[in-house]
């Protein structure tokens, strides 16, 4: 359905990846994965004639419709959710508009006008004959919570999470031959991420998705696109078959790399200890050939690397963590939280879960202080240091310094060394270090905040959806930070791996402020729910 043939990227003298050969086909999908920076969504936006690539070309069968996920969450203030939704179809959308407008203001008596009313309906007919456009897009629309009730509201009235939604609703309603869709889990709750998955698991055409979630990439794909070593390469299976069949590949590359490594040493020995000794000149020669034929440049290192994050306590938790005692808060006549009370334990790993919209990251900023509630009382004990992640830590990390300059604001005495260290353990080398604030990547900055809350040395930390700009290698990193670290968790979070991956408690937050409290792992928990 779609063939890729000697595709080149280059931005200046930096190459992405070249001479790419594709051939991608009908009923599967693919995961395309890589580091940040490595040129995901440059290659998506390619196939989707967004950008142009330096070299080489894209086919797309003739006659295929082709679904591209926008990233433009303002692009439709004045529309209602359901017109947002129906201008997927471009060509039904067009239409349907038409078609209204001729019925509220044209002359029936003119022929013209009837003509044009028959051609309309041809269009609406081919485009949707069964005329189910009107229950198909409420469907979709309840399907991502949206309330029938508000399906006639503007999308400026939205939340930015709520108009992602939107967006994704709009690529999926004409059902595209081919899609593109650059992580679309991003903003979902855990109930709309399922909602995506079964739906994308019976899409029959072409699917390309960029997800750092490894859960949604387990369930929903087929095949896997690794951007890598200025490559992209093809495995068959979901990411769990590629992350075995890479760790092999790896493991052989090294082992391949050590032993070129090693010859190459020894023809230098040979060549410096023997170059000017007339009995041996001739083998010298012959060991400079060899040695010129020695290509070790061909076994490139991966671009990927795992970032080392451990958060170390300055000082243990006493006997008293965090109570929330009957908290309320209401933005207008909205109620979020009500009468809400919590204990967090000393060595607790928590998980917060919930729909959008439904109080978690106002739970997060009343319990340090960002927000007050309307009533109840937030109690740290008193050896408690808390560090906090915001769910906005993109718009927070602002200004001109250098990024070791950014983290020596919060510490005048800390040692620049230690600072230095640790952004090096974030994956930032020295020369990245004098890198400004405010020129760095979502991921970066995503990055720059953990290196903050490492450099704190708190015991309770509080996340607050920190994995929507992080690669896959980084969320790893966290969970296995947050499983080892020595003090309590509590983080807001949509991503599966990362709740199975420390959480012992489940903490979900549902409608009609009606809390549910699982001391357990995640999969635990959704074995209990099934089982109510």
């Amino acid at each position: 359905m779609v063939d890729v043939n000697n595709l080149t990227m280059r931005y200046g003298s930096r190459v992405l990846f070249e001479n790419i050969n594709l051939k991608l086909d009908r009923g599967k999908r693919y995961g395309l994965i890589g580091a940040n920076g490595a040129g995901k969504s440059t290659f998506l936006k390619i196939l989707s004639g967004d950008i142009e690539p330096t070299g080489g070309n894209v086919f797309v069968e003739k006659g295929l419709k082709v679904g591209t996920l926008g990233q433009n969450q303002y692009a439709f203030e004045d529309f209602t959710l359901k017109d947002a939704v129906l201008f997927g179809n471009k060509r039904l959308y067009d239409a349907i508009k038409e078609k209204e407008k001729l019925y509220s203001e044209g002359n029936f008596e003119d022929e013209k006008v009837n003509e044009r009313l028959s051609e309309l309906e041809i269009v609406c007919a081919e485009e949707d004959p069964t005329y189910e456009v009107e229950i198909n897009i409420e469907k979709i629309l309840s399907s991502l919570g949206f309330d029938v009730a508000i399906h006639d509201n503007l999308v400026s009235t939205l939340k930015g999470g709520d108009r992602f939604k939107i967006l994704l609703a709009q690529v999926l309603f004409p059902k595209p031959d081919v899609l593109f869709l650059d992580e679309p889990t991003n903003n979902l709750d855990l109930e709309a991420i399922s909602w995506l998955e079964e739906q994308l698991k019976k899409h029959e055409g072409t699917l390309v998705v960029i997800s750092h979630d490894r859960h949604f990439l387990n369930s929903v794909v087929t095949h896997i696109l690794d951007v890598d070593y200025r490559n992209i390469r093809e495995f068959t299976g979901n990411y769990n078959d590629w992350y075995m069949a890479s760790e092999l590949v790896k493991r052989q590359t090294e082992i391949e790399r050590n032993k070129k490594l090693k010859e190459k040493e020894e023809l230098e020995n040979f060549i410096r200890r023997f170059s000017a000794n007339a009995s041996k000149a001739k083998q010298a020669t012959s060991r400079q050939k060899q040695l010129e034929k020695l290509n070790i440049e061909e076994l490139q290192t991966s671009s990927r690397r795992e970032p080392s994050i451990a958060f170390k306590p300055k000082r243990e938790i006493g006997n008293e963590a965090l109570e929330v005692i009957n908290i309320s808060k209401s933005y207008g006549d909205l109620q979020v939280l009500k009468n809400l009370s919590l204990k967090f334990e000393k060595g607790e790993k928590v998980a917060i879960i919930g729909a959008n919209g439904i109080g978690k990251t106002t739970l997060c900023k009343i319990l340090v202080g960002e927000l007050e509630s309307d009533k109840g009382e937030v109690k740290w004990g008193a050896t408690v240091q808390y560090s906090y992640f915001p769910q906005d830590a993109t718009d927070r990390i602002q200004g001109d310094e250098t990024l070791y300059e950014w983290l020596e604001n919060f510490d005048k005495k800390r040692d620049r060394g230690e600072i230095r260290s640790c952004l090096g353990r974030m994956l930032f080398s020295g020369e990245e270090q004098q890198k400004s604030i405010k020129g760095i990547s979502g991921g970066e900055k995503h990055r720059m905040m953990i290196s903050k809350i490492m450099l704190e040395e708190g015991n309770f930390l509080i996340f607050d959806e920190p994995t929507n700009h992080l690669d896959l290698e980084a969320i790893i990193a966290l969970g296995e930070a947050f499983r080892k670290f020595q003090g309590t968790v509590v983080c807001v979070s949509h991503d599966r791996e990362l709740i199975d991956a420390f959480a012992d408690r489940i903490i979900e937050l549902k409608l009609n402020n009606e809390v549910i409290d699982f001391k357990g792992t995640y999969e635990e928990y959704l074995q209990n729910r099934e089982n109510m």
